[in-house]
């Protein structure tokens, strides 16, 4: 059931996917992917894995890990529900997007430049002195960062206030973010959590990405975050919880969070750290080391590139 339909003139290669084949902006179309669309979806995931080993290995500095857990989600959202105009990204109807987790901009930096937002062979001036593309997301310089982020815990207050201002402005976008699971031990998400409840802010869709690890080993060991879900729910929230690798999933978890009512949507997203690249998946030491020349190249020749 087509639920919004928007059209601009403007070309953006983001949006030439299956059937869903408009310019400028994507429909908002509430349907089942088809396998079209998740080969398109896991070829854009490689993608943007690609550039994200490369990006951090010529930086020589930057996060993989949380990068590499996040990609399918980002990837999903981007491609196939949010409505956005690479060509006018002050687009005052856009959907919103925040990444609360800010040290994961690579994966969103990949994306962005995917979509069209700036050139993809910019990627690799990452954390270079006078780049767009910092280590952390800046609004200020970045075409289509919404939010700068990185001070953890802070960005689902920007969300927030964000969704408020949406009902202000008649409810005519939507707003996603993305937090983190280590840094959900920040009071300030709960803060915000309570205040999205309180507001009923049904406009505000969250992906919490669970990989499990921070930069100091196991989140269970560090600061016992479980049960999540119940948590979550205790805070007037509407949890769902889902494998974040799995399109079909995120995608029906994106579209039962439209449905929802009176509360705010949460996506407990399970995912691995480092995903995609073997000797990174599950391993700590990744959160913030970049790779070294020998992990790179046999981490693109995972992925199925070369350096």
């Amino acid at each position: 059931m087509e639920r919004e339909y928007i059209f601009l003139g403007a070309t953006c290669r983001a949006c030439c996917y299956a059937k869903n084949l408009i310019y400028g902006v994507h429909m908002r179309v509430e349907t089942m992917l088809t396998e079209n669309d998740i080969q398109y979806l896991s070829d854009k995931a490689l993608a943007v894995r690609r550039h994200i080993i490369r990006m951090i290995y010529h930086a020589k500095s930057g996060h993989p890990g949380g990068s590499l857990s996040a990609t399918d989600i980002l990837v999903t959202l981007y491609f196939k529900y949010l409505r956005h105009d690479p060509k006018n990204p002050g687009w005052l109807e856009r959907d919103r997007f925040v990444l609360s987790k800010g040290h994961a901009v690579p994966a969103l930096y990949a994306v962005l430049a995917e979509c069209g937002y700036f050139p993809v062979e910019e990627l690799l001036t990452l954390r270079k002195i006078n780049s767009r593309l910092q280590g952390h997301p800046d609004a200020k310089k970045t075409p289509g960062i919404e939010a700068s982020t990185g001070s953890l815990g802070q960005g689902l207050s920007i969300a927030v206030g964000m969704a408020l201002a949406s009902r202000l402005d008649g409810g005519k976008y939507r707003v996603y973010a993305m937090i983190g699971d280590g840094e959900s031990e920040s009071g300030q998400i709960w803060e915000a959590g309570m205040a999205a409840a309180h507001f009923k802010l049904d406009n505000l869709t969250v992906f919490l990405d669970r990989n499990n690890l921070q930069i100091d080993g196991c989140t269970e060991n560090i600061m016992c975050l479980e049960p999540l879900a119940r948590k979550w729910e205790a805070f007037g929230w509407h949890v769902i919880e889902i494998n974040g690798h799995d399109f079909r999933q995120i995608a029906n978890a994106i579209e039962e969070s439209w449905k929802v009512k009176g509360k705010p949507a949460m996506i407990i997203a399970r995912t691995v750290k480092g995903k995609g690249v073997s000797f990174m998946e599950n391993n700590v030491a990744f959160h913030g080391k970049p790779p070294n020349k020998d992990e790179a190249e046999r981490a693109m020749k995972e992925l199925g590139d070369v350096l």
